[in-house]
């Protein structure tokens, strides 16, 4: 479903920052900053979807180049400590398709930004992970009308009440305030800005169809009783996506858990408010299934065939009431619930999958290369013995050991090229076991294979047992998601045929 997600950001010089190097990733080019003369190179990222400039009608036509625009932003900018661009970071709606969310990004900038006279330089990024967003990075001073880069402040005297400037003897100076040129960082912009992303979306996925909507509010502005989760950032994304928890994940997580609580606890106390002025006090509250079973009767009492009968069978139905029965399920909130935490079986045993791939992968490449090393070894000792001779010979001397030598030595080549194939894998081998062994490698012994090959095996069968409890996972699922379905289906129908003025017992 659509989130909403609106950061904003300062490049700053004086964190370390370069409008250079931010453009170059963001876009996935190679871009060199003249500043400083460094080349930052990200032509091999991957997920970039689309880039684009857009300048005011006043900037240089040059500044539609992505180096040029921000070679020329660093130039104009001479402190140390230079603010040189501001980021807007956009969470696309998943709804949409690429081509309406590049028109969606577009329309705001422009409206937002480029007609206020900024330059605006967009990259979507979109790794078909579950996270297409924008990054649109804006220049922070104006330009001229006539194209060239305008101050971002100016100094104004103070004056006295007669209109004269004050004079500060401790300074040698007449006293002065700094006035920004633009508006662009006063602090209800980030708000309007805020709220002008959540309007055009809703309008987007408004005009495309969609009923989902997002809102820049809190949830306590909102009026919502939620625990905001925390946004990840990149290289914690990053660290989840791998299977590696992290700390913002793990909060997020636990944020998860209560605000389910919250939900299911709002849910029954609904629920049990709405039984309480129905019924007396004496009287049990009826169970999902009990409900699912009245309405079912009563319809076969009447003789009349719903979309429920019309479309799934009696075993459909005893399939439902057994299951909402065998699990105590007593309400909507209960059968999400279930339905949730067979959700977060699957994941947990795919979180536990990802380290058993990972180090599978990692094993069989330490076997690949111990192969090598243990089929070859004899090549390269021996081409190692003829070159040994041929030195022997060479350092000698005597009668003949030119020739000799020169014997020694096209006999040491010759093994080489015969061989050289083998050699070379060995060398590699010899690399890489060196590598990963560290001071434990020795030359006069073979790796350990047979301890390599047991741990494969292990975590082969552990792999194969998860996987096979992870598709077992996925078929309950596939059921109780068609149950949960069909309970919906008899409930939305019901309901359909009560009068206006009559409460139901159950609350969805």
């Amino acid at each position: 479903m659509a989130i909403y997600h609106c950061s904003i950001k300062i490049i700053s010089r004086g964190k370390g920052k370069s409008a250079v190097a931010a453009a170059a990733y963001r876009s996935g080019e190679t871009l060199t900053n003249e500043y400083d003369g460094i080349t930052h190179d990200y032509s091999r990222k991957g997920g970039i979807v689309h880039t684009e400039i857009l300048l005011p009608d006043h900037a240089p036509a040059e500044y539609a180049g992505r180096s040029v625009l921000w070679n020329a932003v660093e130039k104009a900018e001479k402190a140390k400590d230079a603010q040189l661009a501001r980021e807007i970071e956009l969470a696309l709606p998943h709804e949409l398709t690429r081509e309406q969310s590049i028109s969606l990004v577009r329309e705001y900038v422009k409206k937002q930004f480029v007609s206020a006279g900024m330059c605006a330089d967009i990259a979507i990024h979109d790794k078909n992970d579950g996270n297409p967003h924008a990054h649109v990075m804006l220049t922070i001073r104006p330009i001229e009308k006539d194209g060239t880069w305008g101050a971002k402040q100016k100094k104004e005297y103070i004056l006295d009440k007669d209109g004269n400037k004050i004079y500060d003897p401790k300074k040698r100076q007449y006293k002065c305030k700094t006035i920004p040129t633009t508006y662009w960082n006063e602090q209800t912009k980030a708000e309007e800005w805020r709220s002008a992303w959540a309007e055009i979306c809703n309008r987007a996925l408004e005009r495309n169809g969609h009923t989902e909507r997002i809102d820049h509010r809190s949830y306590v502005r909102q009026g919502i009783d939620q625990i905001p989760t925390v946004h990840l950032g990149v290289a914690a994304f990053q660290m989840e996506k791998r299977g590696i928890r992290t700390e913002r994940g793990n909060l997020n997580r636990e944020i998860e858990v209560t605000n389910r609580r919250l939900r299911q606890l709002k849910a029954r106390i609904s629920k049990l408010q709405n039984w309480l002025k129905e019924e007396t006090a004496n009287t049990e509250p009826p169970t999902l299934a009990d409900v699912i079973q009245g309405i079912l009767l009563k319809r076969e009492q009447a003789g009349k065939q719903s979309r429920y009968t019309t479309i799934h069978n009696l075993k459909a139905a005893a399939n439902m009431l057994n299951f909402l029965t065998a699990n105590g399920i007593k309400e909507m909130a209960g059968l999400e619930e279930k339905v949730m935490d067979m959700y977060g079986e699957q994941r947990s045993i795919s979180e536990k999958l990802k380290p058993i791939d990972r180090r599978l992968k990692t094993l069989d490449e330490h076997l690949r290369h111990s192969g090598n090393y243990k089929a070859y070894h004899g090549h390269k000792a021996q081409y190692e013995k003829l070159y040994a001779q041929y030195r022997q010979i060479k350092k000698a001397g005597g009668f003949g050991a030119e020739r000799k030598a020169q014997k020694a030595l096209d006999a040491a080549n010759s093994y080489y090229h015969a061989h050289d194939t083998e050699i070379v894998l060995f060398e590699a081998a010899e690399r890489y076991l060196k590598d990963v062994m560290q001071e434990r490698f020795d030359p006069k012994k073979l790796p350990p294979i047979r301890k390599w090959e047991a741990e494969r095996d292990k975590l082969k069968a552990e792999r194969q047992q998860l996987s096979h409890e992870y598709d077992r996972l996925k078929n309950e699922v596939k059921e109780v998601e068609q149950i949960r379905r069909n309970v919906y289906s008899i409930l939305k129908e019901e309901r359909g045929r009560e009068q206006p003025n009559r409460n139901h017992n159950l609350e969805l």
